[in-house]
């Protein structure tokens, strides 16, 4: 049986033991040192994790209009992903330090590549040492294999004139921190506030004190709480670069509600056009 969201650390542990043919993926990043996820993970990693860098890996050439952290060509994603040995029944099992965001975005791409065994490690590297697992600072051995092969996506997208013309009539959530969202502050992007419509759902919202998904109910009753029960399928999801949306993503269809979609410039490329409408409050 594949994990297709999340996956605990003892349920790693135990896919590892039984030598299931799993990939480990160590997203972990900093956008205010984006050097600093990779520094951490030559450190100490689970043994055996590849790292993939948010800007080199997961990410495309930016033309200043397309976002900060626009998706690559599928086709050099696919690359990327035969670079670490990952086939079409490979389980995949991203994590990070910074309570899954970055996970969650190689997640999605898994998805958006049509990929449906790719699980983010819950509660990531500190889960894991905390159930007694095992790191070093070994590189991992090679799994060199071909391109990821070409499939239909699951996870469906809405870019940027198409959102502007369902502006009001489309349920759309930011998942960037409330300040940011309120237009208060803006460390990243050169305009404050947010996409007019905006519902705001920050995504560390989807994390217990512990660093773990809250339970799927739980999430269900919030998420349904903030959309309208009949509105999940229907919602679009951004933040600032197209990131941390993907964790409300991920919170959603561990929730049982699957079906929304990601806006992948998300603020930063709205943004970069002065004539797209500004709301702040």
């Amino acid at each position: 049986m594949a994990f297709t969201t999340l996956i605990s650390a003892d349920d790693l542990r135990a896919l590892r033991e039984r030598g299931a043919d799993a990939v480990v993926v160590d997203c972990g990043f900093d956008l205010a040192d984006p050097e600093d996820g990779e520094h951490a993970w030559a450190a100490a990693h689970l043994p055996g994790a590849f790292y993939l860098h948010l800007d080199r890996d997961l990410s495309g050439p930016k033309t200043g209009r397309n976002g900060r952290h626009p998706l690559p060509a599928r086709e050099a994603f696919a690359a990327t992903l035969g670079r670490l040995g990952i086939g079409a029944q490979t389980q995949v099992v991203p994590y990070d330090r910074q309570g899954g965001p970055y996970a969650a975005r190689l997640w999605w791409m898994l998805r958006w590549m049509g990929h449906e065994a790719a699980a983010v490690l819950d509660g990531g590297l500190q889960a894991w040492r905390a159930a007694g697992g095992p790191v070093d600072a070994e590189p991992p051995a090679t799994r060199h294999a071909a391109p990821y092969p070409t499939r239909a996506s699951l996870a469906p997208t809405l870019e940027t004139d198409a959102l502007g013309a369902q502006l009001g009539r489309v349920p759309l959530v930011d998942a960037r921190a409330a300040e940011r969202f309120r237009g208060e502050v803006e460390p990243l992007d050169p305009v404050a506030g947010h996409i007019p419509g905006a519902l705001h759902r920050f995504f560390k919202d989807n994390l217990g004190p512990d660093g773990r998904f809250k339970p799927a109910a739980t999430l269900r009753a919030e998420f349904e709480s903030l959309l309208g029960r009949e509105a999940a399928s229907a919602t679009v999801h951004q933040c600032g670069s197209g990131v941390t949306a993907c964790h409300n993503l991920l919170a959603m269809e561990h929730a049982g509600l699957p079906g929304s979609r990601l806006y992948p410039g998300s603020w930063s490329e709205w943004c970069a056009d002065p004539t797209r409408p500004v709301a702040r409050g």
